[in-house]
This record gives structure tokens, C-alpha cells and sequence, in this order.
């Protein structure tokens, strides 16, 4: 007997216990809402998804092809969006997640309106976006199941048991919308304890995932801009044990923890680490400073200096009191920094790169893995690239190191759309196109994500929509850009009263008031010039 059925006969039971007075209650309908509340709290989700996250790890480490993806979202809505075309298009969701970026929590859920990627909103706005995005999928299930019922009791009144049996099945082995959502915790908002705190909140509100970068959390900055300073490793590692902590604390035991090192771009540290021995991990931290050999005699009033293997030397330090690694050193950084997060217990490893070139992934990727050999990667895919220059750039260099005439291209200009239909526009392209899978199978990369891709397609949307309905298109700016287009796509907002949850909420007034109920999806509901398509 399937789930549904087993509610059905439980909620009967309690029916007929109760009395007369529960007579109206229909244990079907209750069935329904059970159906359409699969998911009691936050912390039933982040259970749910962080099985499906490590059953995803173990698939990947038998199969490169199986990476996972997913896109960053802004809102509830939007992530709701993509999840029911991505059940449109592909079938199942399986293996496609969401991300929560800070960035866009910065710059679009602020209360101060739209700030840097500095870690200056509200530290509740990150946990406040992951509840709101599992509120959206929850309303995605309720509603696809809501219209599985209404062709449950169609088929009934039409007497078809072959296609009753064929709904009833849809419902039975009906697939959530709900799926793992990458969060982004930046560096942690503060000190461990605040890091704990926040991470706490992410969880309760169904996080299974948190992403912690090794910047200094008041001088935190976007991974893809100047200025950006590290910490020592002590420091960073208090705050992933802090998050295993939250974790743990909440029940979630097997939490995911992705390790960030923004030491390939980042030259500066607020710090120079503590040394215990020799050749341990504040030494190793140390000795990618940029120091000179000093005497005692050539000690300015209030400098700082060290011991380095029996010689006394001064970091290089800058007017604002921060330390500067020597050049050069970033690659070298990002291991060190990805294998001793993994020590502390990192379950994944994020690098941000300056550009994206498969080749500088899979360099770094290779001496991590000569440690931990099943580490794991996620990568930014990042609208911070210009894709289309880096990547006819690196067609140019690898056809120019060939010997190829490459005489054809000015490589300063090949953004330029005269290019576009080149032949090394198309080889450019064919090699973006195969990037993640690339990088997958040479840099062990297990999830790929786009940060930020929302935030331009409204972006680009709005700006189209504004050029037409606004000019000379008028009403037909709107007809043909996007309404004709939701229909002939299948958009399921066509139906914007649906989406908005109006059937569900006459199933309900069906369910409370039986035939008094005064429902809104009658004939008079214009939303019926759209149940056709």
C-alpha cells in the first residue's frame, strides 16, 4: 500500500475515534496536505538533502560524467522557477542544486538597499533566503501534486480505472522540488562563536551545505576584486569546526563544509601566524611572507621582526598595518590552504581563479590530491569571466604555440563580434561548451556552479521587455517577447493565478466549507483562456 493510501486509512481511524463531530473531516483530503507537506522543518530538509549530496560525492568518485550543478538564486521565486524547468525539461532533478550567493544577498536582499560584496548586510538575510527558497520548492510540490489530484478525482468520475491506477502511481513516486542549496556563509560574519551562530540559522532553515571562505570577516571581499586578505589557518580552521559544531548540534551529521581559499588572488594577511615548530602550519603560513634579512642595528622604532631559520627578518608592511606575501606565491598558497582544510575537516574544496583555464585547475587540483586523493572540488563559474575573450585568448595562444596563422586575428579585439562566426570563434566555443566536463574529469570537480546568473537574465529580460513595450512595439513588446513565448514554452507562470497558489487555496475551501465554498477558479476566472496549452 503506498504512502498515501496508509494516511487515507491512518487519518480514518482518527476520524472515526474522534466522533460524530469530525464526521466532515475527509481522510483524503488530509492525505493531500500530508502529500503536499513532505517536509515538517528545515532540518528535515537539510537531512534530506545532504543524503542526496553524499550519495551524489559517491557516484562522482566512480564516475567523473556524474558532477553536479547548479545556479545561483536571488529569490524564493526565482529558485522555484528553475526547478520546475528543470523537471520540465530534463524529467528529475537529480544531480542539480541550488546556490545561495552572498553577493547577491548583498546587492539585491539588503535592508540598507544595494551594497559591496564586503559582508555588509544583515548576517539573518542569508538564513532568512535559504527558508524562503525551501518555502518556494514546498509550494512547487503542493501545486504540481494539486493538479495530480484534480486528474485523480477526474479519472474517477469518468469511471477509467486504467488511468486512475496511472495518476494515482504520479503521486505515489512523485519527485520534490527540493534540493540541496549550496549556502554562502562569506568568512563567517565575525568570530567563531558568530560563525556558529549564523551557521546554526542556515541549518535550522534547511541548509545541508556551507561555504566558508579563509578572508578576514571585516575586511571580507568579492573573490573576483583587489584588496583581499587572508588569515592564518588557525584562525580559519576554528570556523570550520564551528560549522561542524552547528552541524552536529542540529543533527545534521553528515553537513557538508566547502573550504574556500581566496589565496590565488588575495597577496595581503592581517597576521603573521603563530609558530609552534618548525616546519609547522603557522611556519609554512610565515614563510610565504615577503620578508628582508635584517641586523638588530637596522631595527626602526616599533618594527616587526622574526626568527627564519636562524636569521632575523621584517615582513613587508604596508601603511594600513597588513602584511604582503611575496608574488608569485598564490598557487603554492591555494594547496597548502586546500590540503589543511581538508585536516580539519573540510568535506570540499573551493578555489577562486583569475581566469578559467582548465589546465591552472587541474595544476592545483593534482598536488592536493598527491595528499588527499579523493579531494573534491567546486567551482565558480564565474559572470566575473569574460568567457568569450579568455577563451578565443587561450585558442589564440594554443593555435600561436602550434605554429597555426593566426594572422587573421587581432588578439586585443577578439571580443569583437566580427570574430563571431570565425573558425576560432567556434573552437573557442566548443571548448566553453565542454568546460565542466573538462574540469570534472582532469581537476575532480564535483560541483560547478554560476554565482550570479539570475541576476543578469532579469537583468537582460527587463531590459528587452522596457526597449519594446516602451517604444514602438508597444503591447505587442509584451505579447510576443513574453507572453506568446510562456505559452508556446510551456512556462507554467503563464498561469500566474495557479502559480500563486489559487487552486490550492480552493481545494481548501472545498475541504473546510464543502459546497458552501466560494471558490475563485470558476467560469468567470479569465485564467481559463489558458487551461488549454
Amino acid at each position: 500500500m503506498s504512502a498515501y493510501q496508509d494516511d487515507i486509512k491512518s487519518v480514518a481511524a482518527v476520524t472515526e475515534a474522534a466522533g460524530s463531530s469530525w464526521d466532515a473531516i475527509n481522510p483524503e483530503s488530509v492525505a493531500r496536505m500530508r502529500a503536499q507537506n513532505k517536509f515538517k522543518t528545515g532540518l528535515d530538509i537539510a537531512q534530506y538533502t545532504a543524503d542526496i549530496m553524499r550519495a551524489d560525492m559517491a557516484a562522482f568518485d566512480k564516475d567523473k560524467t556524474k558532477y553536479t550543478q547548479s545556479l545561483g538564486c536571488w529569490h524564493g521565486f526565482v529558485g522555484q522557477q528553475k526547478l520546475i524547468s528543470i523537471k520540465k525539461h530534463f524529467g528529475s532533478t537529480e544531480r542539480k542544486y541550488l546556490y545561495l550567493s552572498g553577493w547577491m544577498v548583498a546587492a539585491l536582499r539588503s535592508e540598507f538597499g544595494p551594497l559591496p560584496d564586503q559582508s555588509m548586510h544583515e548576517k539573518t538575510a542569508v538564513a532568512s533566503l535559504v527558508a524562503e527558497l525551501y518555502t518556494f520548492l514546498r509550494q512547487a510540490d503542493a501545486r504540481e501534486l494539486g493538479g495530480l489530484f484534480r486528474e485523480l478525482d477526474a479519472a474517477r468520475e469518468a469511471g477509467d480505472a486504467a488511468l486512475e491506477a496511472e495518476v494515482q502511481a504520479k503521486i505515489d513516486n512523485h519527485e520534490t522540488h527540493v534540493v540541496p542549496i549550496i549556502a554562502d556563509i562569506d568568512a563567517g560574519f565575525g568570530n567563531a562563536e558568530a560563525t556558529y551562530l549564523m551557521a546554526k540559522q542556515m541549518i535550522e532553515a534547511g541548509a545541508c551545505a556551507l561555504q566558508i571562505e579563509n578572508q578576514v570577516a571585516d575586511e571580507k571581499q568579492c573573490g573576483h576584486q583587489d584588496g583581499k586578505v587572508t588569515v592564518p589557518h588557525s584562525d580559519f580552521h576554528a570556523k570550520i569546526r564551528a560549522l561542524r559544531y552547528a552541524f552536529l548540534e542540529c543533527g545534521i551529521d553528515n553537513g557538508l563544509i566547502v573550504a574556500r581559499t581566496d589565496s590565488e588572488g588575495a597577496g595581503l594577511t592581517k597576521e603573521i601566524a603563530v609558530v609552534k615548530e618548525p616546519g609547522d602550519q603557522g611556519d609554512v603560513y610565515n614563510s610565504f611572507l615577503d620578508v628582508e634579512e635584517i641586523d638588530v642595528a637596522d631595527m626602526a622604532e616599533g618594527d616587526v621582526v622574526f626568527n627564519r631559520g636562524g636569521k632575523l627578518v621584517r615582513p613587508k608592511r604596508l601603511p594600513s598595518g597588513l602584511y604582503q606575501f611575496r608574488q608569485g606565491t598564490g598557487h603554492e598558497r591555494c594547496v597548502f590552504d586546500c590540503i589543511e582544510a581538508i585536516n580539519a575537516g573540510a568535506d570540499l574544496l573551493w578555489i577562486e581563479t583569475a581566469v578559467p583555464t582548465v589546465h591552472e585547475i587541474k595544476g592545483m587540483m593534482d598536488e592536493v590530491r598527491k595528499v588527499h586523493p579523493d579531494a573534491k572540488l567546486v567551482y565558480n563559474n564565474s559572470p566575473s569571466f569574460n568567457w568569450t575573450l579568455n577563451f578565443r585568448q587561450q585558442t589564440f595562444d594554443t593555435w600561436t604555440a602550434e605554429g597555426k596563422d593566426v594572422s587573421a586575428y587581432d588578439r586585443n579585439k577578439l571580443m569583437s563580434a566580427e570574430y563571431d562566426d570565425s573558425e576560432l570563434s567556434a573552437v573557442a566555443d566548443a571548448r566553453v561548451k565542454t568546460f565542466q566536463a573538462d574540469t570534472s574529469r582532469e581537476a575532480n570537480v564535483f560541483h560547478h556552479l554560476i554565482t550570479l546568473p539570475t541576476y543578469h537574465t532579469t537583468a537582460l529580460s527587463v531590459d528587452n521587455l522596457a526597449k519594446e513595450y516602451f517604444g514602438e512595439a508597444g503591447m505587442l513588446g509584451y505579447v510576443e517577447g513574453v507572453q506568446r513565448k510562456e505559452i508556446r514554452q510551456g512556462i507554467a507562470c503563464v498561469k500566474h493565478q495557479n502559480m500563486s497558489g489559487s487552486d490550492m487555496g480552493d481545494d481548501h475551501k472545498e475541504y473546510f466549507a464543502g459546497e458552501n465554498a466560494l471558490k475563485a477558479g470558476g467560469a468567470k476566472n479569465t485564467s481559463n483562456q489558458f487551461n488549454n496549452i
